[in-house]
């Protein structure tokens, strides 16, 4: 395409999209010339021709593509002219050869593992367009403080803050973050620790993770609480340990049904995943009896606690660790926003020593401005606040849906006694709910099925769970009444 007149036609913008008019241009022409569909050379529509096209301002188009030429995207041609730069910053390569290269390669004989080992919880990347979105997880933003979290980001990029996030941390965390938690986070749940004894990591994934790969190898034991979150069983499954899938009742994991041999015992004591169940003072000190006599590690998933409006949450499982045997992980990602990714890892100095050696051959360490940001946003109070406007708003919806659930005759399985932000829903014998959640999907309700809860079962699961974290109020009813509905059609 060099020497060649590039039509305007490749342009579009979306006048609804939060991006401005020229980032949009500018993102059109970048794409376009990193892909290899313009060629060094192509001219590019003059902006009074390309302005009149998309019917907006000529000094749009003129400012787009200054700002392409400052970059080397773009060149001035003439006086009102520009073209494809003659080197631009990325040379593209040819990329249909790559694809038809790549295809051609027999993955399955190259890669010597595979990681798709559980079924997936798949949610629509849309779920803000459905009206009934009963996801668990989302959060609705019109309840964090996204100026107050802008405001922290930009006292992350002040001159001393940014010279330090600037450089390798050198598999360091940010002090500031890790003195919060030391301060204020584990102290709310009963927990003492120094800061020799936390590691920062990207979401409590990550941290689970690195504690699997530490404790276990193959011929190890674990112990994983049934039903349970399908990224804990799978991460598990590929460490090569024999796993036993202890059933939980109504108090979450019975110690006594724990096994003779076992290396690692992984629960959610406090807020079962996904029932709600709370582990009970009595049941906590057998487990840690038990951990003590059989010599195995407890591994201490806490999320959600934040979540507390019906009753303050019981303190968590480590609070009553006087032997090291617990391992902690939190993550902030629950009680802020999902995409934030970031949690931590407390256990033992030296646990945290190898944790961070570990965490340092993956990422290095997660990202210092949106450590500092976080701590910022922490320290400043704006964390706590959130928190409370989260809490007044999700009781209001709790007490809706609970009434909601009642009157359309749903039966409750389960709900964390604190608050939380879901419900665990028992269907009716025979029911699939994967196919009432596609159904659903048709009515514009989103819920989870609960089949990637249960790793040993292949079946049909008559179980569900709804979270009105991202619903709003006056839509809760009507999104439970099509749920009822659908399932009376199935039964």
């Amino acid at each position: 395409m060099a020497g060649s007149t590039v039509s305007e036609t490749i342009f579009f913008l979306d006048r609804a999209s939060q991006t401005g008019l020229q980032a949009q241009i500018r993102e059109t022409i970048v794409s376009a010339v990193l892909s290899g569909r313009l060629a060094p050379g192509a001219q590019l529509p003059s902006s009074r021709k390309l302005a009149a096209y998309l019917n907006i301002s000529r000094i749009t188009v003129t400012l787009a593509y200054q700002e392409l030429a400052s970059q080397g995207y773009v060149e001035a041609a003439n006086r009102s002219g520009y073209r494809v730069a003659g080197k631009p910053p990325t040379t593209a390569i040819a990329m249909q050869a790559a694809h038809a290269a790549a295809d051609a390669i027999d993955w399955s004989a190259k890669l010597r593992s595979t990681f798709i080992v559980a079924k997936q919880m798949r949610k629509p990347l849309d779920w803000r367009t459905y009206p009934y979105p009963f996801l668990y997880g989302q959060m609705d933003p019109s309840l964090f403080d996204l100026t107050a979290w802008r405001d922290c980001a930009r006292r992350a990029l002040a001159r001393e803050d940014f010279e330090l996030m600037a450089g390798d941390f050198a598999a360091a965390d940010d002090i500031q973050l890790v003195n919060y938690i030391c301060s204020r986070t584990l102290p709310g749940r009963g927990i003492r620790a120094n800061p020799d004894e936390i590691l920062v990591t990207v979401g409590a994934q990550n941290a689970l993770w690195i504690v699997i790969q530490l404790l276990l190898r193959q011929g190890a034991h674990a112990v994983c609480e049934n039903p349970c979150h399908p990224d804990m069983s799978a991460s598990l499954r590929l460490s090569g340990a024999g796993i036993t899938f202890v059933d939980v009742d109504k108090d979450g994991l019975p110690p006594a049904a724990l096994p003779e041999e076992v290396d690692a015992v992984f629960v959610t004591p406090s807020h079962h995943s996904p029932t709600g169940a709370t582990m009970p003072i009595e049941r906590r000190a057998a487990l840690l009896e038990a951990a003590a006599s059989k010599d195995f590690i407890i591994v201490e998933d806490d999320y959600e606690f934040e979540m507390s409006f019906l009753a303050p949450p019981s303190p968590a499982l480590k609070a009553f660790d006087r032997c090291g045997r617990v391992f902690y992980i939190g993550s902030f990602s629950k009680s802020l926003f999902p995409g934030l990714r970031l949690g931590y890892l407390v256990a033992p100095a030296a646990v945290i020593r190898e944790a961070r050696a570990l965490r340092a051959l993956m990422l290095r360490h997660p990202p210092g401005h949106l450590q500092r940001t976080a701590a910022y946003f922490l320290a400043l109070g704006h964390y706590d606040a959130v928190l409370h406007r989260m809490r007044e708003e999700y009781h209001r919806r709790h007490i809706i849906m609970d009434a909601a659930l009642r009157d359309a005759g749903l039966e409750i399985a389960g709900s964390a006694a604190f608050g939380g932000t879901s419900f665990w829903i028992e269907g009716p014998e025979g029911l699939d709910a994967d196919l009432l959640m596609n159904a659903l999907r048709k009515d514009g309700v989103l819920i989870e099925s609960g089949s990637p809860f249960f790793p040993k079962d292949d079946g049909p699961c008559r179980f569900f769970r709804m979270g009105y974290s991202s619903i709003a109020r006056n839509r809760i009813a009507d999104g439970v009444a099509l749920t009822a509905a659908r399932i009376a059609e199935r039964g």
